[in-house]
């Protein structure tokens, strides 16, 4: 798997906030919010440890990109995972370059600039962390 990570000393709510401000800092909220721990537990009922998958998404950056492609909204939002690790909390950020491989070539050439500054933007929050 392709993606930027860091491991937080915190737990995952003092993660969650310190993600949600540098996140924040870079023009970035949180669209959606799946629980994957408490989703498993409530359907499956299988005991897993804190999981969470963050949709971070920036207003200008998808309104460039849905404009160059109306269907990119497959590929939106980034996701951003919260996951307890031995090491603390693991914070893993999709990059959107490497999501927009899967598009042609062409497709590819002409999201490049959305998805570059995408990537520098969030790669920026990362780095706060």
């Amino acid at each position: 798997m392709t993606g930027m990570r860091k491991t937080l000393k915190a737990t995952l709510s003092e993660a969650r906030a310190q993600v949600e401000a540098a996140l924040k800092e870079e023009g970035f909220g949180i669209l959606t919010e799946i629980d994957v721990a408490a989703t498993l537990k409530a359907k499956l009922g299988l005991e897993r440890p804190p999981y969470l998958i963050l949709g971070a998404c920036n207003p200008h950056l998808a309104a460039r990109a849905l404009e160059a492609l109306p269907e990119i909204g497959l590929l939106l939002p980034c996701n951003v995972v919260l996951r307890e690790a031995e090491e603390g909390v693991e914070v893993l950020v999709q990059d959107p370059g490497e999501m927009f491989r899967v598009l042609p070539e062409a497709t590819q050439r002409a999201l490049a600039p959305v998805a570059e500054e995408a990537r520098a933007r969030l790669s920026r929050a990362l780095a706060r962390l």
